[in-house]
């Protein structure tokens, strides 16, 4: 049973194995994708419920462009969808949409829906929902360190600035702009893969992490609370000893 007093405060989700659900069901990825949708809707149900504070969702990535225009087209068409059938809800239940990534290169609708539930959402205070879009960790690094040097170079910042981990820190994505989200306690991949593929790099130092090999459209709340109470039974030292 899960310990309400030791609930992750982040937890971070690589959904992975849409399309390979949607193969062996014989259908189109599309479809898979479609499903992983109302797969999302229900962990940001149960997010909120279980009080987590911050969930974040790599929901596409600077590699996925990779994929045919069919599907990546199919994917922002998607999440049109989601933010027209789901905004209201989300804002009743004061959730807080924020973005991680640089999600001015995708169509112009689905910029417009983000923005719509950026603003929409502001002022709540409940689960802050991040959506990771066209976000690469890698890149995410190489433009906080870019940033810093353009910010000395202005006088934003003195010459004399020391180039820390809490300095870089505050220049990524889950930095200042987006208040200064903490790493993520729990970091969830799905479909029985067990890598990071550029996601969360620098905020996963101490993460724990947890593979199922359930693929992400059958992700259910169960299934999702299985797995934060089996981080709830480990010992996190963060490099110390006890």
């Amino acid at each position: 049973m899960i310990d309400q007093n030791r609930i992750p405060a982040h937890v971070a989700i690589i959904m992975d194995g849409n399309g390979r659900w949607a193969k062996k069901k014989g259908l189109p990825r599309l479809a898979g994708h479609n499903a992983g949708m109302l797969a999302m809707k229900e962990i940001v149900k149960a997010s909120s419920v279980l009080g987590i504070k911050y969930l974040t969702v790599y929901a596409f990535s600077t590699e996925n462009w990779k994929r045919s225009k069919e599907e990546v087209g199919g994917i922002f068409k998607l999440l049109v969808k989601y933010v027209d059938s789901e905004l209201s809800e989300l804002h009743e239940n004061n959730v807080k949409v924020k973005v991680l990534g640089d999600y001015s290169v995708i169509p112009k609708i689905a910029v417009e829906r983000l923005e719509k539930s950026l603003e929409t959402t502001a002022n709540n205070t409940g689960l802050q929902f991040n959506i990771a879009l066209n976000y690469g960790s890698r890149a995410e690094i190489v433009r906080a360190v870019s940033r810093i040097y353009e910010d000395i170079r202005k006088g934003a910042l003195e010459e004399e600035t020391e180039i820390s981990e809490e300095l870089i820190s505050r220049y990524l994505y889950t930095g200042d702009e987006n208040g200064n989200i903490p790493d993520p306690d729990l970091i969830i991949r799905t479909s029985g893969e067990e890598r990071l593929s550029n996601f969360m790099l620098w905020q996963s130092a101490y993460s724990e992490f947890a593979f199922t090999d359930v693929f992400w459209p059958d992700f259910s709340p169960a299934e999702y609370e299985r797995l934060i109470e089996a981080y709830q039974n480990r010992d996190r030292r963060f490099g110390g000893r006890k």
